[in-house]
């Protein structure tokens, strides 16, 4: 398996389980897992040669996913695991 398919596997898996913790009604899960997937699809969005002129705001967009999905996933450890 190539790895672009590979971050779109991973992007469609997160995203899957985030619609799974919306259905549950898990609103701050939900968040958690699309932020990921979206972080997984913009980084693999990075890699396609057709896009290669909107690379670096691909890459700004990724690492401010991938920062906010950290900040959250500590907040919910936090507040709502170990509380």
């Amino acid at each position: 398996m190539k790895n672009l398919n590979r971050q779109y596997l991973f992007a469609s898996l997160f995203f899957g389980f985030g619609v799974y913790q919306a259905i549950i009604g898990d609103w701050w899960e939900f968040a958690l897992y699309g932020a990921a997937g979206l972080a997984f699809a913009f980084n693999a969005l990075t890699f396609e040669p057709k896009l290669y002129n909107y690379k670096k705001p691909f890459v700004v967009i990724t690492w401010i996913l991938i920062i906010g999905t950290t900040i959250l996933f500590l907040w919910m450890l936090q507040f709502k695991y170990l509380a």
